[in-house]
């Protein structure tokens, strides 16, 4: 991790050119258009109205280009590839068929799992941000709802991409769900560090730690309530990087009820600051299935500058903004 400021006075920093709506014509995620999308499987209906059509508040369909699909697709799918495995090339050079005395280096298996897309409002909104506090609260308790139905897979990952930098397809604020048939190598460090630090302090939480001294310093807490507090974390990847963390150790964001009012606070100062919406991607870590001992929390990083060749080739990244700096710039646009 480098933090480098003075490449924050290079022309054009930081210039956002907001991207053009679209609007709700032939959007498939707006209230009426719901025989354009495959059919729901879960809704906010609080009148009762019937499947597939209008009357919701939050929607949840399959993803139509999904990363993770049902066992029952891939074992179909799976019958017109190759032995190599379902989704290996038949050109591979290493076949395990062929060169049976070889490792397979070229070894492979169906992406089993789950890819949902959660709807967040019937309004065409392209932001979490335009939504009203109560459209929020509902759209983060539909998120927390569908990652519990999808409980049973090892691992279930909340995103959120909003605008096209992000890698958003569609401009209609979704949130994903993607549930997986084995922990990310991601999630299991944090795990892992998690579970070390609690046998060497016999019981403490690192992230809960990590927080009362961050409270204790002050210089990268944005904002605080009963609930959770936001920081911009020591080290940050990306400027103006955001972190949610439960004052109270909670394993499992899904099994938990705060953080969408810091959620919608966090991205109002984000407009206030930048005079505009900025372009977002959003993500949960919570505990695997089977773990307890973990302390969810929620990052949220505005789209300002593409990545570069350094960060691909070493894996180093370069922050132009502080930590400190973007947590005293938000607090001040929040206030």
């Amino acid at each position: 991790m480098l933090i480098a400021p003075g490449r924050a006075q290079r022309p054009d920093q930081f210039e956002m050119d907001g991207w053009m709506s679209h609007g709700p014509d032939d959007c498939p995620f707006c209230e009426g258009k719901e025989g354009m999308t495959p059919p729901e499987l879960d809704a906010d209906r609080p009148d009762g109205s019937p499947p597939d059509g209008p009357g919701w508040k939050t929607r949840v369909v399959p993803n139509l280009y999904p990363a993770l699909i049902p066992a029952e697709d891939a074992e179909a799918a799976g019958k017109a590839e190759t032995e190599a495995g379902a989704f290996a090339s038949a050109a591979d050079p290493l076949l395990a068929s062929s060169r049976s005395a070889e490792p397979d280096m070229f070894a492979s298996r169906p992406a089993i799992g789950h890819h949902d897309v959660i709807v967040n409002s019937p309004r065409h909104v392209s932001s979490i941000g335009q939504l009203y506090p109560a459209e929020l609260e509902v759209a983060v308790a539909a998120w927390r709802r569908r990652m519990i139905a999808r409980a049973d897979l090892p691992y279930v990952q909340l995103i959120l991409n909003e605008g096209p930098d992000s890698g958003a397809s569609l401009e209609h604020s979704h949130a994903q769900i993607g549930a997986s048939p084995f922990v990310p190598a991601a999630i299991a460090r944090e795990r892992e560090r998690f579970n070390s630090y609690r046998e060497r302090t016999a019981g403490a939480s690192l992230l809960g730690e990590v927080l009362r001294e961050e409270i204790r310093r002050g210089d990268r807490l944005v904002a605080i309530d009963d609930e959770v507090a936001l920081i911009c974390p020591w080290a940050s990847r990306f400027p103006y990087e955001m972190r949610i963390i439960p004052r109270r150790p909670e394993a499992r964001f899904e099994e938990g009820q705060g953080g969408a009012a810091m959620l919608g606070r966090a991205i109002a100062g984000l407009n206030a600051l930048f005079g505009q919406q900025p372009q977002l991607n959003l993500w949960v870590k919570t505990a695997p299935r089977g773990v307890e001992h973990f302390h969810w929390h929620l990052d949220l990083v505005p789209r300002l500058e593409p990545g570069s060749s350094f960060e691909m080739a070493t894996g180093v990244d370069i922050n132009v903004i502080s930590p400190e700096k973007a947590a005293a710039g938000l607090r001040e646009a929040m206030s």
